[in-house]
């Protein structure tokens, strides 16, 4: 990485904000060993908690996925969030490989809960998990926990979770925020609403022009935002698009 301290720049797609970073390594209940990274402000405590869970790993999924990359890289420092993320069982990416095989969303429950078991931990407060794509097959199936907040959904196929985990959900009563893309390859807005509407406080945002991936920074910024929103209501919103503070530039886009 370059490091950058000049006036107020652009946030590109590379850009990294200040954060305190560590390596971490989570354990689940059937003996395996999670590789990870916990990202803070670097400063002040953490007002909320992301809990990130990354798309499909068979199809290229892991921790570094670009829109979970990105909430690392800069919610710390716009937001004062801490951001979780980790390879589920068997995923490999440049933090190293995690324990396991890829057990197609049934063995994964027990990474979901040490995910949430190390945030609690680790007094991180107000713990909000974020799955995309398959990540949002693990929330619903697994991430019904009382310690979190709410979860929030990117564009979440229902592939794997039912109606059962659905209605799970809504008698739950935990707030579910399903954020779809217009052009999504597997489950677009209309659909969503009607499947989410067995969630009486599921909120589906229909994202126009957005596609399942969601490339472009435009895509990035408008789910980072509503990610904010719903987890600090009382933040600014849009976030920043310029940063006046020392940063640094990764080498490559996720």
């Amino acid at each position: 990485m370059t490091t950058n301290t000049q006036d107020p720049g652009l946030i590109r797609s590379l850009t990294v904000l200040p954060a305190a970073r560590h390596d971490v390594e989570l354990h689940t209940a059937d003996g395996l060993t999670l590789v990870g990274e916990l990202a803070r402000p670097a400063e002040v405590p953490p007002a909320a908690t992301l809990v990130t869970l990354h798309p499909l790993p068979t199809h290229g999924g892991y921790m570094d996925s670009h829109v979970l990359r990105k909430a690392a890289w800069r919610l710390p420092a716009l937001a004062d969030l801490a951001v979780l993320r980790f390879n589920t069982r068997g995923t490999v990416s440049p933090r190293g490989r995690s324990g396991g095989a890829f057990d197609g969303g049934v063995g994964e429950r027990f990474d979901v809960h040490a995910a949430i078991e190390y945030a609690e931990f680790h007094d991180l407060p107000n713990r909000w998990l974020v799955g995309w794509s398959f990540g949002t097959e693990l929330a619903l199936m697994h991430g019904r926990d009382p310690s979190i907040e709410g979860a929030i959904l990117l564009s979440p196929p229902l592939h794997r979770a039912t109606d059962a985990d659905l209605d799970a959900w809504a008698e739950l009563g935990k707030p579910l925020v399903v954020l779809v893309p217009e052009l999504d390859d597997y489950l677009r807005p209309d659909e969503a609403r009607r499947r989410f509407a067995r969630v009486p406080q599921a909120e589906v945002i229909g994202v126009d022009g957005a596609k399942h991936l969601w490339v472009g920074e435009s895509a990035v910024r408008r789910v980072l935002d509503e990610i904010v929103a719903h987890v600090l209501p009382d933040h600014e919103i849009p976030l920043p698009t310029h940063w006046a503070g020392p940063s640094t530039t990764a080498e490559d886009d996720a």
